[in-house]
């Protein structure tokens, strides 16, 4: 079975390319791609497709994100129809089955609700009232280009069925939860609106924020593979009967606040174990008061839970904070929050009453901080009790309503030996980064967002030695180590009169005073590279820090960037001579398509090339990634290159290895 990939450009130019399913395609400008996309706008490695029967699996592997339909990935995997436009720079993909023979369509049985249910891809074209229709036709106003009526002449009968006659597409969009701000402020890519965009919803089409509409059936992915959650889920919408329990629930708080007077008690008392029985008694009363206003069908159990979580803890959120399996939570409006659960990513069925309530709660984890979200200052930074870090965004700047971000920490902080059970490394090479900090080697950690940067930091900071005084800076701390000489550092934004604000670099400076061994920086990401290098080139060997990169090479450009940052003018050449002389080892950690974090490379930074003066790095260990298994499962292994670093005589020298012994 192939598959054909049409390429359109910008410019209106088409070109056709054909490939095998179950190869995945690498896309990207570099000539090493599988496809091969010529413009400054595309990533050198900026995309990974893999076609299966009946659908294609997307990968972002890009710093600008890929768009797949209607959905912006940024280093995380989706599983969309054929025929989905794959947005890559300034191009438009689309995958198309070669052969439809091969795609063998079939009926599938009745859904939910006695609704017939349409199978992606592999099972299309269920019948509605007992008739088969004709696919949707797309061309229209919102399809400038014809690029939909294209995709629609591929697929023919794999788009389900159209019961209304309508665009799909268009259906339901009108004043639907909110929806048409979000989508006039969403740029039209290669003149489509994201609303003429096909991606696996009713009817083989969804609208932009994924409703699912009465009367149409709703699809399924098969799950054989990695599958994204907004393709599965929708996006709640405001309909009478969530109106109406959005009022109940608003005019129970108020009867609350008037009960107990919340309004007027310390935030801080409302953690004490005293306060729960006394909403809890009061959420009885009051419900019971209201006992003709509720359904018959909603637990009143349930209800009383989840109101106490909203007025003593974090409403919703309190449960996936509980979850061990849940790594990550993301409020991206009241009515719409996402986990990050064993690794991937799902809409929940959890929600806040309003967006009163989400800034309650945002209110209630930054105030004990020391820390302020207004209009005038509508982003913070923050951590929860146990360093999980968060992020908070209300509005102007987050325009569907308060976001919250939520990185969970591990109650029990992770060791080597759990890394290597995950799989994240082999012994060989704990054994060697473990020589290596104990050693003093400065090491930068290198890695995307959410790959495990963090956690690696905070596994390696806990085999520094005990007699040794570690100073740690972070915006939010999240490191846990267990050394008794420990000064933990974090920065404070400025007060309302624009004072007090102490930077990551403001407290790099500072550190250097107070006669540390070790310096752990959190992360590296303005002018405190700068000082960082400067630290660990005057005495402080063995620091330790973490940037953003996806390469070992890209990360010694991105520290070269940070130092330009510090505002000193400092030739090109001074910069790199400061980083090759201070940086020993690049540990580059990454986020695989299925959800496993691992250590893909342990390079050392051997120096500078004397002719071209670039700074050059050689790795040591390597992860080589051989196939995908079942379910996207991620097959590879962990190779030594063969190369031997440049300061192994100094494990021998700190009796780290006896002589004779390995030395990795």
């Amino acid at each position: 079975m192939h598959v054909q990939v049409v390429i359109q450009s910008e410019d209106g130019r088409e070109r056709t390319e054909t490939f095998p399913v179950g190869r995945a395609i690498s896309i990207g400008r570099h000539p090493t791609c599988v496809l091969r996309l010529d413009s400054d706008l595309v990533s050198r490695q900026h995309a990974v497709v893999e076609p299966r029967e009946g659908s294609i699996i997307v990968e972002d592997v890009s710093t600008n994100g890929t768009i797949a339909g209607d959905m912006l990935l940024k280093r995380n995997i989706v599983e969309v129809p054929y025929g989905t436009p794959i947005v890559v720079g300034d191009f438009t993909v689309f995958f198309f089955p070669a052969d439809a023979q091969e795609m063998h369509p079939t009926a599938h049985g009745a859904g939910h609700g006695g609704h017939p249910t349409a199978m992606s891809g592999s099972h299309p074209a269920p019948t509605h009232g007992g008739a088969t229709h004709p696919p949707p036709t797309f061309a229209g106003p919102q399809d400038p280009t014809g690029a939909l009526r294209h995709a629609q002449q591929h697929l023919g009968s794999y788009m389900g069925p159209n019961p209304t006659g309508q665009n799909p597409a268009m259906s339901g969009m009108n004043g639907v939860n909110g929806m048409n701000g979000m989508n006039g402020g969403m740029p039209a890519m290669n003149g489509m609106h994201p609303q003429g965009m096909p991606t696996g919803g009713p009817n083989g089409m969804t609208s932009p924020n994924g409703v699912q509409h009465a009367g149409h059936p709703a699809q399924h992915i098969a799950p054989t593979a990695p599958v994204a959650a907004a393709q599965q889920m929708p996006v709640r919408h405001m309909d009478d009967s969530r109106k109406k329990d959005v009022e109940l629930r608003r005019d129970i708080h108020k009867a609350l606040l008037e009960h107990l007077d919340l309004a007027t008690i310390d935030a801080k008392k409302l953690d004490d174990p005293s306060m729960r029985p006394k909403v809890l008694n009061a959420l009885r009363r009051i419900v019971g008061s209201m006992d003709a206003r509720i359904p018959k069908e909603m637990d009143r159990d349930t209800l009383i839970g989840e109101l106490s979580d909203e007025a003593l803890g974090l409403g919703p959120l309190e449960r996936f904070l509980s979850d061990p399996t849940v790594s990550e939570i993301m409020v991206v409006d009241p009515n719409t929050i996402y986990i990050e659960h064993n690794g991937k990513i799902r809409l929940s069925e959890a929600r806040f009453t309003d967006d009163e309530r989400v800034r309650a709660v945002i209110e209630r984890i930054v105030t004990p901080l020391g820390r302020r979200i207004d209009e005038s200052s509508p982003l913070v930074d923050a951590r929860l009790k146990d360093g999980s870090r968060v992020n908070a965004v209300i509005k102007p700047i987050a325009l569907r309503g308060s976001c919250i971000t939520i990185r969970k920490f591990a109650k029990v902080p992770l060791t080597l030996d759990k890394l290597i059970g995950y799989g994240t490394c082999t012994a060989q090479m704990a054994l060697f980064l473990t020589r290596s900090v104990i050693a003093k080697k400065n090491i930068v950690i290198s890695g995307g967002t959410g790959s495990g940067k963090t956690t690696l930091l905070n596994v390696l900071s806990g085999v520094i030695p005990e007699e040794e005084r570690i100073v740690t800076i972070e915006d939010a701390a999240e490191l846990q180590l267990k050394q008794p000489h420990v000064v933990s550092l974090e920065t404070r934004p400025a007060n309302l009169e624009g004072r007090g604000e102490y930077t990551i670099r403001d407290l790099v400076k500072n550190a250097l005073r107070m006669r540390p061994d070790r310096i752990v920086v959190g992360e590296c990401r303005g002018g405190e590279a700068l000082d960082m290098l400067q630290a660990m080139n005057t005495g402080h060997d063995g620091s330790l820090t973490t940037t953003h990169a996806n390469s070992p090479k890209e990360a010694i450009a991105r520290l070269e960037t940070l130092v330009l940052m510090a505002g000193v003018d400092l030739p090109v050449r001074a910069i790199r001579e400061q980083i090759a002389g201070s940086v020993h080892v690049i540990v580059q950690q990454s986020r695989l398509s299925d959800g496993s974090r691992k250590i893909v490379a342990i390079s050392e930074v051997i120096g500078m090339e004397r002719d071209t003066g670039e700074i050059e790095t050689l790795p040591i260990f390597e992860f080589v990634r051989t196939g995908t298994g079942a379910k996207g499962k991620v097959i590879g292994e962990f190779r030594a290159t063969g190369y031997l670093p440049s300061y192994l005589n100094d494990f021998i020298v700190m009796g780290l290895v006896k002589r004779g012994e390995k030395y990795l």
